[in-house]
């Protein structure tokens, strides 16, 4: 899953700006789900220990990740499932913003904001929730899909009630921040015809900013529960700060946090999340429940590298450019889209609130274009810190290759991780490498036998 959905704000229009770190998030890009969840468990998983008993011991070296037949015939066939269930939402989506313009809902929920008041700012608080509503409601048997799914594979140990919950408090932010982008974005139309799209993503990049600021201390409280590492593994800090000094950096055990997975989901994960003073690194209790320590080592040496080299920053600069050339592009065609189809929608111009859903159509559809491309940018940040995580921890860690490769062939086997996935559906969707790819870097990557030296820790 990807982590708070600040990318999935209904407003859509800071979107692609609020998908600035998300590719970091999720290092092993579990598919997601709504509210942070993955789904509840119907059947367990299949035992990772018996898969891993083909191999005839831990002698063996991991040099490609394999599945057992029916291992692999469960993932083939979940992953599937997955692809075609994020390809159909694509076009749901579309559809739902097309479905609101051609029955002409966009129009009565602006003239239901107009008949409540004169005002501007009650006319906002009338439409944009009947908007955002309809459009989460309406999107609600995609999501409930997807939950479904997680459950079958047993992914997920979290109850219907605890989910329902999760999805309530996402439609709260979605209602919040939703809200607020469209008051900002219609203020700005009306004042600047011509410069709407620049100004609206010059207003919009400091206050996601914020948001991803804030992110840590007020979002994700509301759906995972984080105490500090130092209190629910004392004895891990000391190793982790071993290799915190190997990459001659100083990060403080009060910014190592352990958060409570195993109450949603099975599968192991990380991340870093946050910016300046908020910026910290989480780690799952399942990944220490199910980890080495070896794997938790190189787990975290993957997150020091995203820290270290700066690639939330990185992400943050990529998608605000994408961001930028998608508003632009929306702003050269939405003059083209209502010449044509404004009369039918019943919708005066581009400063009409019954104009979002037009506008959000042309956003979705170019974003998804933009999203290709920060997902490709995503997998080769994610191969960077894979790769720094390997030297970070060579000297701490007896084969960093061999623990990372072990760790991510547990994880393969515990969320039915395909070997060999669509490649249509890599390059739409996978915000990091493929496992076999990623299985298959750790086993091979050696500059130090070659007398190379090695890419970012000397």
């Amino acid at each position: 899953m990807k982590r708070m959905a600040l990318a999935a704000v209904v407003s859509g229009l800071g979107m692609l700006l609020a998908h600035s770190g998300a590719g970091l998030a999720q290092d092993r890009a579990v598919p997601d789900a709504p509210g942070q969840s993955a789904a509840v468990t119907a059947q367990p998983p299949a035992s990772p220990s018996a898969n891993m008993a083909a191999r005839e011991g831990a002698s063996e070296r991991i040099t490609e990740y394999k599945l057992t037949p029916e291992l692999h015939r469960k993932a083939h066939l979940f992953n599937r499932i997955r692809f075609g269930s994020r390809l159909f939402d694509v076009f749901y989506g579309g559809f739902l913003l097309w479905l609101i313009l051609q029955r002409r809902w966009s129009a009565k929920f602006r003239d239901w904001a107009e008949a409540a008041s004169r005002r501007r700012s009650i006319q906002l608080v009338v439409y944009a929730p009947l908007l955002i509503l309809t459009l989460s409601v309406l999107h609600l048997p995609l999501d409930l899909f997807d939950q479904a799914t997680f459950k079958h594979y047993g992914v997920s140990v979290q109850s219907w009630g605890s989910w329902m919950g999760d999805w309530a408090k996402l439609q709260g932010l979605y209602l919040f921040l939703g809200s607020l982008f469209i008051g900002i974005l219609y203020g700005v139309i009306r004042r600047s015809p011509r410069r709407w799209w620049l100004i609206f993503w010059l207003i919009s990049l400091p206050i996601l900013l914020f948001v991803f600021f804030l992110e840590p201390f007020v979002i994700d409280p509301m759906f995972f529960r984080f105490e500090p590492l130092s209190a629910k593994a004392p004895q891990l800090v000391p190793e982790l700060q071993r290799v915190v000094r190997r990459a001659g950096m100083e990060i403080a055990p009060e910014r190592m946090f352990w958060m409570e997975a195993s109450s949603k989901t099975i599968a192991p994960n990380a991340y870093v999340t946050g910016v300046g003073a908020s910026k910290r690194i989480v780690v799952w209790d399942t990944t220490l429940s199910q980890e080495t320590t070896e794997g938790v080592l190189t787990v975290f040496g993957h997150e020091l590298g995203h820290y270290a080299l700066s690639h939330v920053w990185k992400g943050l600069a990529f998608f605000a450019g994408m961001a930028f050339l998608v508003l632009y592009i929306g702003f050269r065609t939405i003059g083209w889209l209502l010449a044509r189809r404004a009369v039918a929608w019943e919708i005066r111009g581009v400063d009409d609130w019954a104009s979002l859903p037009a506008l959000l159509l042309l956003v979705t559809l170019f974003g998804f274009v933009a999203n290709t491309f920060g997902n490709a940018f995503s997998r080769y940040l994610e191969r960077q810190a894979d790769i720094y995580s390997l030297e970070v921890t060579r000297g701490i860690v007896p084969d960093p290759g061999q623990a990372s490769a072990a760790s991510f062939q547990r994880f393969g086997e515990k969320v039915f991780t395909d070997p060999d996935p669509n490649p249509v559906d890599v390059f739409l969707f996978f915000s990091h490498p493929t496992l076999s790819d990623r299985i298959h870097l750790f086993a091979t990557y050696d500059p130090w036998s070659r007398g190379e030296e090695p890419q970012f820790v000397k």
